[in-house]
């Protein structure tokens, strides 16, 4: 899960939605209420099922650090197949309207000759 939030692409976009959850927050009272009682909701579940799953995980241990080392070697293939989740979503998002202007300025320039 680590790494997997390290993974630029991810990271950035976790950057993007927080802001954006923010400044909705600070924005709208109303909203600000719900997104408070909601935080505090999963806060105490979060507390509550902490507790309850340590006994578990601690004898699954062996079990999650196979698994995670499982992930970690799909993740780095995943990452040399596909650098697109080396890149922010910024520049994604750049990089697309830079595609898909030049594919309309060309289906354009076809179009008038």
């Amino acid at each position: 899960v680590k790494e997997v939030a390290n993974l630029t692409l991810v990271s950035s976009a976790c950057d993007v939605v927080s802001a954006a959850y923010a400044s909705t927050k600070e924005s709208h009272p109303y909203i600000r209420s719900v997104c408070d009682a909601a935080e505090k909701g999963v806060k105490s579940i979060t507390e509550a099922t902490a507790s309850c799953v340590q006994p578990v995980l601690t004898t699954l241990e062996p079990h999650v650090a196979a698994a995670s080392e499982f992930a970690s070697k799909g993740l780095d293939k995943l990452g040399e197949k596909l650098p697109l989740l080396q890149k922010p979503v910024e520049q994604i998002v750049s990089e697309t309207k830079e595609l898909v202007s030049s594919r309309v300025a060309d289906a354009k320039d076809a179009t008038s000759s």
